[in-house]
C-alpha cells in the first residue's frame, strides 16, 4: 500500500473534519493508506512521531463536527520554528529540510496539507524540495488567493449574522449604538457579508481606514430627539485613518500579533469625538470558528477532500484545490501564495453595499 500524510494547520475551522473524511472515503477504493499528523507538521517533527492511521471507521460521521480530529497549531511553523535557548530567549530556526527528510524516511508517497496562507507557503517549500504535495485552502477570513471561497467562511458569516440579528432588536429597544466585532485580520469579507445580510448601518473593514468624525456624523443622522439606533459591524483588523490595528503580542511561536478588542477602542474614540448616545460592544471571537459547519461548508469541504485525493491519483502535485466559478478545480501553489484576497475598493459587493446606504467611515 502507498501512503498519504494529511495535516491540518493554523487556526481551526468548521469543515476541516469533512475534508479529512472526503479524502479517506475517496481513497477507500485505491491502493493508498491515509495517515494523519497530529498538530499539523508538529506530529512529524516530534521524536517519536505522532501520527494516526485514518481508516473509514475512524472518520465515520466526523463531517458534522467542528474542529479537527488531528488537532492543529499555529505556533510551530517549520519555516520559522521557535526554540528556547538556555538563557530563556526564543530563537527561530528553519526546519523545512528536516521535515522533508522525515517525510521521506516515513515513506509517504504524498502530502495533503490543509491550511491557510502560512500553511500553503509550507506546502510550496516542500514541493520545491521534491515532496509531492497537494494544498487544500482553509481560512474563515476567505482571504486566500486563487479561490472564490474557502470552507468555514460561510459558517462564520452565518454565526455572525445570527448574532447581529439579536443585537438589532436590543439596539432598537434601547436607542443604542451597538458595535459587533467579527474576525478578519487583513480582509473584511466576514464583516461585509454580515453587514449586508444583517442590514447594518456601518461596516468597518481593514481595507478602508475610517474617520471617527465621519462615523459620528453618520450616527447622528440616525437619531432624532435622542431616539434612534445604529448597528456597526467591525472587523478585528479595522483601523482608523493614521492609526494602527489594535492588538497585543502573540504567544511564543505565533506569527501574528493577537487581535481582538478593537470594538472597545472604537467605542472610546466615538465618545471622545462627541457621541453622547449609549454604546455597547460585543466581541464574537472564537464563537465564529467553532461548532457544526453549515451545509454549504460541509459540501465544499467534502468536494475539496475528494478533489485533493484525485490530484494525488493523477500525480498532479504542486497544486492547491480551488473553488472557481461554481466548480472545484486546482491552481498552482505559487499562484495560491502570490498574495492575499482582500476587499478591493471597486469590488462589486462593496459597491452594492454602498448602494444600500451602508457607511464605511471613509
Amino acid at each position: 500500500m502507498k501512503k498519504i500524510l494529511i495535516t491540518t494547520g493554523g487556526g481551526d475551522c468548521p469543515g476541516l473534519n469533512a475534508v479529512i473524511r472526503g479524502i479517506v472515503k475517496r481513497a477507500a477504493t485505491t491502493d493508498y493508506e491515509i495517515w494523519g499528523s497530529i498538530e499539523a507538521f508538529q506530529g512529524i517533527l516530534k521524536d517519536p512521531v505522532e501520527i494516526i492511521h485514518l481508516t473509514p471507521d475512524v472518520v465515520a460521521g466526523i463531517h458534522v463536527k467542528g474542529g479537527t480530529i488531528l488537532k492543529t497549531t499555529n505556533k510551530f511553523n517549520p519555516l520559522k520554528y521557535p526554540v528556547q535557548t538556555a538563557d530563556g530567549k526564543v530563537v527561530y530556526e528553519n526546519r523545512i529540510n528536516e521535515l522533508a527528510s522525515k517525510i521521506r524516511d516515513l515513506a509517504f508517497d504524498a502530502v495533503i496539507n490543509i491550511g491557510g496562507d502560512g500553511s500553503q507557503r509550507i506546502s510550496a517549500e516542500l514541493h520545491r524540495l521534491g515532496i509531492p504535495v497537494i494544498g487544500v485552502p482553509k481560512t474563515i477570513d476567505n482571504d486566500l488567493q486563487a479561490t472564490d471561497f474557502t470552507f468555514g467562511f460561510q459558517t462564520a458569516v452565518q454565526c455572525a449574522t445570527e448574532s447581529f440579528d439579536k443585537l438589532v432588536t436590543t439596539a432598537e429597544s434601547h436607542n443604542r449604538v451597538m458595535i459587533m466585532e467579527v474576525m478578519g485580520r487583513d480582509a473584511g469579507w466576514i464583516a461585509l457579508h454580515t453587514a449586508i445580510a444583517g442590514g447594518a448601518e456601518i461596516c468597518l473593514i481593514p481595507e478602508i481606514p475610517y474617520s471617527v468624525e465621519k462615523l459620528v456624523e453618520s450616527i447622528e443622522k440616525r437619531f432624532v430627539n435622542g431616539r434612534g439606533f445604529v448597528n456597526i459591524v467591525l472587523s478585528e483588523g479595522a483601523k482608523p485613518i493614521e492609526g494602527e490595528v489594535f492588538g497585543r503580542k502573540g504567544d511564543v511561536g505565533s506569527e501574528h500579533i493577537r487581535l481582538g478588542g478593537v470594538a472597545f477602542e472604537l467605542s472610546a474614540a466615538l465618545r471622545r469625538s462627541g457621541c453622547q448616545h449609549d454604546i455597547r460592544e460585543t466581541i464574537l471571537g472564537h464563537i465564529q470558528r467553532g461548532g457544526t459547519p453549515i451545509a454549504f461548508d460541509r459540501v465544499l469541504s467534502t468536494l475539496f477532500g475528494v478533489k485533493a485525493m484525485e490530484l494525488v491519483l493523477e500525480k498532479n502535485f504542486g497544486q492547491m484545490v480551488s473553488y472557481r466559478g461554481n466548480e472545484v478545480v486546482s491552481c498552482s501553489l505559487s499562484d495560491a501564495t502570490s498574495g492575499s484576497r482582500q476587499v478591493d475598493l471597486d469590488n462589486k459587493m462593496l459597491l452594492l453595499a454602498r448602494g444600500l446606504g451602508i457607511e464605511f467611515g471613509d
